[in-house]
């Protein structure tokens, strides 16, 4: 090494020769880590042409008379910018004709499922051993996964996004007026939902428990604000599962704050919104959009003579309004007695008594939120499992479920069905085609 090459290496510090042999003698250990961390990056071995592309581009590099930390910050860079880092580029077996994926890909396709990220150590040794492509070696890794924390990530990336309510604890349309303890506690509202999802993945959960569970997960705050008494013993972060909700009107995801704001006015509650938001993503019914010219229900429930029930029934008297209102607006009735931000009422904003019962299309007749759970469980079990399925094999596949997936959801539902509805066997049936 040339003095004036030491001179960029090491800069004007002193630095003992036998140190600075040292850090020269490493160099080579550095460019096979950028390797080994590209084969990570890229989620299987590199090929002979792309570890020659990345030695290449650094002896360019160095050759130009860049410091050894800066071309090994240059190589980094283009493995980031690789298209086999960005893309899940799966290649066809021979040719351009397509056929099964090998042990690599079926790595991604389940961690990226699962965790939302690239394969851990466990997964891509088991990938390069050319056991992942055998069915029950597959299925054994993914129930290995699920009891992972990283689980996390399926409960925000799927089970959030399938709610709409994904990105919640940023939610900002909420009236200060009104309400001004949002905004403390949005983040801890967001964070029971995503914890109480990932108990069910982890702990392999009955799928019909996500309406109407007896437990979830909070922090004193969200104990306040829901006016569960008692909470004590919290662990080191300040959260702890708490049984027995269903006696403070709590349990599932109907009665957690996040589905019930988000699908709530700014100052206000709104049936429509809450019962259109069952009808399509949980029960996944379809509904034509609204007319154009449909006027605005009011936005402020305090200065209003008419409670929002009410007000909703008036404006769905309408006949460009009524079929579409007649299926959706039962359901938002019978949340009522929750306000815009998940609190429990028995009055309005505007003093007025709330009005929970409801009857929907079907002639059902239920009250309040253990009523709606009660009728969703029992008449409308085989909606709500197909929807679960229909949404779950979407977001592993990466796609929207066409016809030909038919087959494959039916699996999943009669799998639940056979299994006392544990998450894990609908995963499996997936990872299993």
């Amino acid at each position: 090494m040339t003095a004036e090459r030491q001179q960029a290496e090491f800069g004007a510090r002193t630095v003992p020769l036998e140190a600075k042999q040292e850090l020269v003698d490493a160099q080579p250990r550095h460019i096979e880590s950028v390797l080994r961390f590209a084969e990570s990056a890229y989620r299987r071995p590199l090929g002979t042409a792309e570890k020659d592309d990345l030695r290449g581009l650094y002896a360019r590099l160095r050759a130009e008379e860049l410091p050894h930390e800066q071309a090994v910050r240059l190589m980094i860079a283009r493995v980031l910018v690789a298209p086999a880092f960005l893309y899940h580029a799966e290649k066809p077996v021979a040719g351009d004709k397509p056929g099964p994926v090998d042990g690599w890909e079926l790595a991604t396709r389940l961690s990226y499922f699962l965790w939302s990220s690239a394969p851990d150590a466990e997964l891509r040794a088991v990938a390069a051993s050319g056991r992942l492509v055998e069915v029950d070696v597959l299925a054994s890794q993914a129930r290995r996964m699920l009891k992972d924390p990283r689980t996390r990530r399926l409960a925000t990336e799927f089970a959030c996004a399938w709610l709409h309510i994904y990105g919640f604890d940023e939610l900002g349309e909420k009236s200060d007026r009104h309400f001004p303890t949002f905004a403390g506690l949005r983040g801890a509202m967001y964070e029971e939902t995503i914890r109480f999802f990932t108990d069910l993945f982890q702990n392999d959960g009955s799928v019909m428990g996500i309406l109407d569970a007896d437990h979830t997960f909070l922090d004193r705050a969200l104990a306040e604000h829901y006016g569960i008494p008692g909470f004590d013993g919290a662990g080191p972060d300040g959260w702890r599962r708490v049984d027995g909700v269903k006696k403070h009107g709590r349990g599932g995801i109907l009665a957690q704050a996040t589905t019930l704001a988000k699908q709530s006015g700014a100052s206000r509650t709104s049936p429509v919104l809450r019962g259109n938001w069952l009808c399509e993503v949980l029960l996944g019914d379809k509904l034509p959009r609204p007319p154009k010219d449909v006027p605005r229900l009011p936005e402020d429930e305090s200065t209003e003579t008419l409670t929002m029930r009410q007000l909703t029934e008036k404006h769905s008297a309408d006949p460009k309004c009524s079929g579409c209102h007649r299926r959706i607006d039962a359901y938002g009735f019978s949340l009522e007695g929750f306000d815009a931000i998940g609190r429990h009422r028995t009055q309005d904003l505007g003093g007025r008594p709330v009005d929970t019962r409801a009857k929907v299309i079907d002639g059902s007749e239920f009250e309040g939120l253990e009523g709606l759970r009660t009728y969703l469980t029992t008449r409308r079990s085989d909606a709500f499992l197909r929807q679960f399925c229909r949404k779950l094999l979407g977001y592993s596949l990466g796609r929207g479920v066409i016809l030909s997936d038919t087959p494959l959801v039916s699996e999943m539902r009669e799998q639940l069905r056979s299994h006392d509805h544990r998450v894990g066997t609908a995963i499996e049936a997936i990872v299993r085609i």
